[in-house]
């Protein structure tokens, strides 16, 4: 199993308490640990408002965070978890894309999918197109992105986007592209577009039966396609809080969530939820890594991790580093 983590950049409330001045060399250090650690990727969330609930809290910009890591780094390979299409124009996203790929020494992972988030969507006056219409989107941004880093120019004229003779040059570093990792687990529609064009997925949020059913979907979307499913890397995103022993692990959620409760009021209660006992990446050292080995059993090659803890406390973070990472990788 291959292993890449999140960082912090303020998007769940894990910068909060660092003042803002500060909050940059905060990632940049964890940034630079990661890639001298056993970490094969880094990766941010596209998102622009707080989650579950809106704030004045920092959020950092995704794509910003890529250039300012492709040029503190020099291994790690850089994700976003995943790039909204409905956010930027997709031939702009090229091209920041593949200037960040030439930064970075071809580094770049390109994440994307249809978006979910309303709130930001509406206030940064995106509107909130339906469910399908962002799926059309992303299938045409997809596009238009494969041809430009291909050719090093795209032409479209989509229902939703129209280039014509975008020049993206320079092309990425990597050939023949930019690997996409098409997020989500849509079975009509996102699934085959994953099927058409992706290098990896990212599906099932750890969910042992939800990836062996979505993969099944994957699969006969690739035959229907004449593609050799083989081709695409199959990823999953997990929280991890994790201790020597159970009452380690209580003490720590306790933690996060006293430092998440003065943000989130009403919400409190449905968010931790993502940290609860009955989270499998919530545990003991034996815990996580048996429900890991029974992902990696199922299919799973490569697993995204996310320590709510990072920015404050690096000993959750060091001990999968130290006694997880070696049993699967």
């Amino acid at each position: 199993m291959r292993f890449g983590t999140f960082l912090p950049q303020g998007w769940r409330f894990d910068l909060v308490g660092i003042d803002a001045a500060e909050q940059w060399n905060t990632m940049r250090r964890l940034a630079q640990r990661a890639d001298d650690g056993p970490w094969e990727s880094i990766w941010v969330y596209d998102h622009f408002h707080t989650t579950p609930v809106p704030s004045d809290e920092a959020t950092h910009e995704a794509w910003t965070l890529m250039a300012a890591f492709a040029a503190s780094t020099s291994r790690v390979r850089l994700g976003q978890m995943c790039t909204c299409m409905g956010y930027r124009n997709p031939a702009y996203l090229a091209k920041v894309a593949a200037t960040a790929d030439h930064v970075s020494g071809g580094r770049i992972e390109m994440g994307i999918g249809g978006g979910w988030y309303e709130h930001e969507w509406r206030a940064y006056g995106y509107g909130f197109p339906e469910i399908p219409d962002r799926l059309r989107m992303l299938r045409e941004g997809v596009e238009i992105m494969k041809q430009a880093w291909e050719t090093g120019s795209a032409t479209l004229d989509g229902r939703y986007y129209q280039v014509d003779g975008a020049i993206v040059q320079p092309q990425p570093l990597q050939d023949p592209a930019i690997p996409f990792w098409i997020a989500g687990g849509g079975e009509k529609v996102t699934l085959k577009i994953a099927a058409t064009y992706a290098q990896y997925t990212n599906f099932a949020g750890g969910d042992i039966e939800q990836f062996r059913h979505k993969d099944q979907v994957l699969r006969g979307h690739c035959d229907a396609l004449g593609r050799d499913q083989a081709e695409i890397t199959r990823s999953t995103n997990v929280n991890v809080i994790i201790g020597e022993t159970e009452a380690e692990v209580a003490d720590r959620v306790a933690a996060v969530g006293a430092r998440l409760q003065p943000h989130l009021g009403e919400r409190y209660e449905s968010a931790m939820r993502k940290y609860g006992t009955d989270v499998p990446t919530v545990g003991t050292v034996e815990q996580v890594t048996e429900h890991l080995q029974k992902l990696k059993n199922a299919g799973v090659d490569y697993t995204i991790t996310y320590f709510p803890e990072m920015a404050y406390d690096l000993s959750s973070v060091e001990l999968f580093e130290g006694r997880v990472i070696p049993e699967l990788a």
